[in-house]
């Protein structure tokens, strides 16, 4: 908050007009219908619009770790599949990877990778030992239980498997969809920007 007060008190937008943009913010209007409403600027709105989804993020990644029963999954947004690439590693998209607790909130991070290394160097700061988790057969998720988590489950999606008993990564996988149709009205984004809009989502 004391952020958001620092830029508000330097702007020369009335208290009137900067409401105007969080309601409309919060009714999911883009920068092109907020401009059109507020009769501000197009960069001014885009300004305030990137500011509340930096404090947003920020609030997110404070989150205290993950405990109960979450699920772990990696997805590609981005630009569609170039002919010829397939699998983890799809050429041209921005990696994310996702832990979705149930019944609770979610939590994304944009890698470089799926490697091993890289995954469950996020899980083991953001997931309690003590957690049950959820995931599907990738090779990353390999030796979790040597990691510490006694209560591990997979389910194997290369075979058309969605549910074992109480395994599934479906509420992950339902947030990925949620992303991706809330991402495509913007037309792409660019992966410098794709951040904000995951932290608004999750928000």
């Amino acid at each position: 908050m004391k952020y958001i007060n620092k830029i508000v008190k330097r702007s020369k937008i009335s208290n009137k007009k900067i409401r105007q943009i969080i309601k409309s913010f919060s009714l999911d209007l883009n920068a092109k219908q907020i401009t059109e409403i507020s009769h501000l600027n197009r960069n001014t709105v885009n300004r305030f619009l990137k500011l509340i989804r930096t404090v947003i993020a920020k609030y997110c990644e404070a989150e205290s770790p993950f405990a109960g029963e979450v699920e772990v999954d990696e997805s590609y947004f981005g630009a569609r599949r170039a002919k010829g690439k397939r699998g983890r590693g799809t050429y041209g998209k921005t990696i994310i990877f996702g832990i979705f607790k149930r019944n609770g909130s979610v939590f994304t991070e944009i890698v470089s990778d799926c490697s091993r290394d890289t995954l469950q160097a996020i899980i083991r700061g953001k997931v309690e030992i003590d957690s049950v988790v959820h995931s599907d057969k990738w090779r990353g998720y390999n030796g979790l239980v040597d990691l510490g988590y006694q209560k591990y489950f997979r389910v194997d999606r290369g075979k058309n498997e969605f549910v074992r008993g109480k395994s599934h990564i479906n509420g992950i996988e339902s947030f990925w969809g949620f992303a991706k149709t809330r991402s495509s009205k913007f037309r792409g984004l660019k992966k410098s920007i794709i951040y904000l809009h995951l932290k608004e989502c999750e928000f």
